[in-house]
């Protein structure tokens, strides 16, 4: 089953200001809608900071998978770049 989306066209920003968008975010994230394309996400702060925290863990379990899969090597700064020329 596809998820609706929790809309606010843009001239109804436009018109009404950030009170359009604070109804809706009630409901989660608001997109907004220019020229009946998305275009605009609008997430509570709560929201924004645990999605980088998300990502933030995201990029350390990969990280982590790279140095258990040997695809990280130790070195110097000069050593890297005397490789690269």
């Amino acid at each position: 089953m596809k998820a609706v989306l929790n809309t606010l066209a843009a001239g109804e920003l436009k018109r009404r200001g950030l009170a359009a968008s604070e109804e809706r975010l009630a409901h989660g994230p608001v997109h907004v809608i220019r020229r009946n394309k998305p275009a605009v996400v609008v997430l509570t702060e709560e929201d924004f900071v645990e999605l980088l925290h998300d990502a933030e863990r995201s990029w350390i379990a990969a990280s982590l998978a790279d140095v258990r899969e040997g695809r990280v090597r130790r070195g110097t700064i000069a050593e890297l770049l005397s490789e690269l020329r």
